[in-house]
């Protein structure tokens, strides 16, 4: 088996839902910057807060498109393929033979715009593969298959 570029994108829906994710948390830190400024008034913190709603608008319009052009998955009759990141690009291969759970996570955005998360749990000690932004349907869909796909191939997953 070798490593090369899985073929499927996830949903087009993932870049909202990341776009929120990361505004979400440069709102917060636009908030804290806020309540320090009220209560203590230096006039380096309106600079900082300054800064930090640039990178973080630049951040929430660059970075989801970018991140979708990155991640894709393929899941094969022998494996599961998974590429993501923009600067650390991570590419992974797990055998079929070593998956041991494939779990379905829906966070409140996630539900919202109909998108789920898809884990496959293997032995390997680099971690699970997570593919985000699937299409809920699609996700269910990916889930069935790899558990069957599982169940049929032989080994341990150890």
């Amino acid at each position: 088996m070798r490593l090369r570029p899985p073929r499927h994108p996830v949903d087009r829906r993932a870049i909202t839902w990341w776009r929120l994710q990361s505004a979400g948390w440069w709102l917060a830190l636009l908030v804290v910057g806020g309540v320090g400024l009220v209560i203590f008034s230096p006039a380096w913190l309106v600079v900082l807060d300054v800064v930090i709603a640039v990178i973080g608008l630049a951040d929430v319009a660059v970075l989801p498109s970018m991140r979708y052009r990155r991640h894709r998955y393929e899941p094969t009759d022998q494996a599961v393929y998974v590429r993501d990141g923009v600067f650390v690009q991570d590419w992974r291969v797990a055998p079929l033979s070593r998956v041991q759970t494939v779990d379905t996570k829906r966070g409140p955005l996630q539900q919202w715009l109909g998108l789920s998360t898809v884990t496959v749990t293997t032995a390997s000690t680099a971690g699970a593969l997570k593919i985000h932004g699937l299409d809920r349907d699609v996700a269910a869909e990916l889930v069935e298959r790899l558990s069957a796909a599982t169940e049929d191939t032989p080994g341990d997953a150890t």
